[in-house]
């Protein structure tokens, strides 16, 4: 039948745009991922998984919503004030917020680690002065950035509305099932934590540029990100096969 409407399971350019957005999808929610796990990690250890959860169950809803409000979306980025000859639009002014928000995040956590107590944030306990719902009210506020930057490069991918949701949706049940490898490994090492706090600090970065009209390609962090990894992977299996040496 001509209008059967399962048509588009023939249509490989659905398909195709529904795998690449997926992906980018995924690609664009590491950094909300590493933002979570740091975040929940000062949680006490019973509340971790669950913050983890809602965390990104909120990702995903902030997710829908700016889908289900494209026409707002693309008003978002008309100009509503002008500063030395440069016109900022809402758009701008919510990656700068969001940009300066992860700075001073990232250097309070990054301070923490330096000279705070080293024992809690990985204790039972948790941090002190941390609360389930003062971990959840900041991600939700980082989620609104992460998922305007997440929405908007779904918008520009696809042209059918169903093909976007179908994509987050995908992506967000990916990054819930990595959600706990990803946090317990940033927590078992600290030098990954450091690393993961200055991605943090270099995506603020990002979000500040972008809000000025600087846009620089977020894959340029990931591949920075992913070689110093690959170099501190190197460092503890060579201090791993020191340590079985020395045991022998």
């Amino acid at each position: 039948m001509e209008f059967f409407a399962f048509a588009w399971v023939n249509d490989p350019q659905i398909w195709l745009s529904l795998l690449t957005l997926t992906a980018l999808e995924i690609v664009l929610g590491i950094d909300n991922l590493v933002f979570i796990a740091i975040l929940t990690g000062r949680l006490p250890a019973h509340q971790r998984a669950l913050g983890r959860k809602v965390g990104l169950s909120l990702a995903l809803i902030t997710r829908l919503m700016l889908l289900a409000a494209l026409a707002w979306i693309v008003g978002l980025t008309a100009p509503v004030i002008t500063l030395a000859d440069h016109a900022f639009s809402w758009r701008d002014i919510i990656l700068i917020t969001g940009g300066l928000f992860l700075l001073y995040k990232a250097t309070v956590e990054i301070g923490d680690v330096v000279e705070g107590d080293h024992e809690a944030p990985d204790s039972p306990l948790g941090a002190a002065g941390i609360t389930f719902r003062g971990v959840v009210l900041q991600i939700a506020v980082i989620d609104i950035i992460f998922s305007l930057d997440s929405v908007i490069t779904a918008v520009g991918m696809a042209d059918h509305l169903w093909v976007m949701v179908v994509a987050v949706v995908i992506a967000m049940i990916i990054m819930i099932i990595a959600s706990t490898p990803l946090a317990n490994f940033v927590s078992n090492h600290p030098t990954v934590k450091m690393l993961a706090l200055s991605f943090l600090l270099l995506i603020g970065m990002l979000l500040i540029a972008d809000g000025f009209g600087m846009h620089v390609p977020k894959g340029y962090v990931y591949f920075a990100l992913g070689f110093s990894i690959a170099v501190e992977s190197l460092n503890h299996w060579v201090r791993n096969r020191r340590k079985k040496v020395k045991a022998s």
